[in-house]
C-alpha cells in the first residue's frame, strides 16, 4: 500500500508541473510564478543589505546601458544594481532584478561581453529555472522521504539505501539538469543579446577570458556549469544564427553604443 501511494505521489507530482521551456524540453514547474517573483524581490534586497553596492555613475550608466538593451527585447520592469564584489559574476531573478559584480567587469571587456553574461542570466529568468530547480529540490525530497519510509531507514539496510539514494539523486538528477539549464541559458542568451544588437562573436573571447582568469572549476561531470571549452564549441555552433538575429536587429536600429 504504502509503495503505491509512493508512486501515486510522485506521479501526480510531475503531472501537475509538466512545463515546457524556450528549447522545447520538458520541465517539472510547481511553484505559482507570483510566487517564485517575491522570492526573487525579497533575495534581492536581502543581497542589497548585506552586499555594498557601487555608486560610481560612470560604472553604473554602462551597466543599466547594456541592461536596458538587453531587457527592452524582452520588456518588464528590472532594477538592475552593481555590487562591490571581485568575483566575475552577475545574475537575475524572478521578479526582474539584476545584480553585476564590479569583478566581472575586469573580465567582460567591452559592451558586447558583458551582454553576453546579462543576456545568459536573464533567460534564466525567461526559462523559469529558478522554479525548475526548486520543484525539482521538492520532488526528489518528497520521493526520498516515502521511499525511505517504505525501506525502514532505521534499519542499517534502510541507511545504507538512504545513503546511495542520496548521491544518486544529486548527481543523476539535480546537478545534470542544471547543466542543461546553463547550456539552455547559453544558447537562449546568445540569441537574446544579438537580439539587442550585440555582437554575438564576443561571447567566444568571453568564455576565452573567464578559461584565463584563473577562476577555478571542477571536473564536468560534478560540475552545474559546462566547462568553457564545451560552452565555447556549444557557442561557436550557435554563431550563424545568433549573426543572422543581430543583422535583423541593426536593420531595424539596434545598435547599443554603452561605454
Amino acid at each position: 500500500m504504502r509503495r503505491y501511494l509512493s508512486v501515486l505521489f510522485i506521479s501526480v507530482t510531475l503531472l501537475a508541473g509538466c512545463a515546457t521551456s524556450p528549447t522545447g524540453r520538458s520541465q517539472l514547474v510547481l511553484m505559482p510564478e507570483s510566487e517564485m517573483n517575491q522570492m526573487g524581490r525579497q533575495a534581492f534586497t536581502n543581497i542589497k543589505k548585506e552586499t555594498p553596492v557601487n555608486k560610481q555613475t560612470t560604472t553604473n550608466n554602462y551597466v543599466q546601458c547594456v541592461a536596458r538593451a538587453i531587457t527592452r527585447e524582452v520588456g518588464g520592469s528590472w532594477e538592475v544594481v552593481v555590487f562591490k564584489d571581485d568575483a566575475a559574476n552577475a545574475f537575475a531573478l524572478p521578479g526582474g532584478k539584476i545584480g553585476v559584480n564590479t569583478g566581472l567587469l575586469k573580465v567582460a571587456k567591452n559592451q558586447h561581453q558583458l551582454a553576453t553574461v546579462i543576456g545568459h542570466e536573464v533567460s534564466h529568468v525567461l526559462a523559469h529555472h529558478a522554479n525548475e530547480r526548486v520543484s525539482q529540490s521538492f520532488a526528489v525530497q518528497q520521493g526520498l522521504n516515502l521511499l525511505g519510509a517504505i525501506a525502514s531507514p532505521e534499519s542499517g539496510t534502510g541507511q545504507s539505501l538512504m545513503g546511495m539514494l542520496g548521491v544518486g539523486a544529486q548527481y543523476g538528477i539535480l546537478m545534470p539538469f542544471s547543466r542543461v539549464q546553463e547550456s539552455e541559458a547559453d544558447m537562449h542568451g546568445l540569441d537574446l543579446m544579438a537580439r539587442a544588437g550585440f555582437d554575438p562573436r564576443e561571447s567566444i573571447q568571453l568564455w576565452k577570458n573567464m578559461a584565463r582568469s584563473g577562476n577555478g572549476q571542477p571536473p564536468e561531470f560534478l560540475s552545474t556549469h559546462p566547462s568553457h571549452s564545451t560552452r565555447i564549441s556549444d557557442l561557436i555552433a550557435r554563431l550563424p544564427h545568433a549573426l543572422q538575429l543581430r543583422n535583423q536587429a541593426q536593420q531595424r536600429g539596434r545598435r547599443p553604443d554603452c561605454k
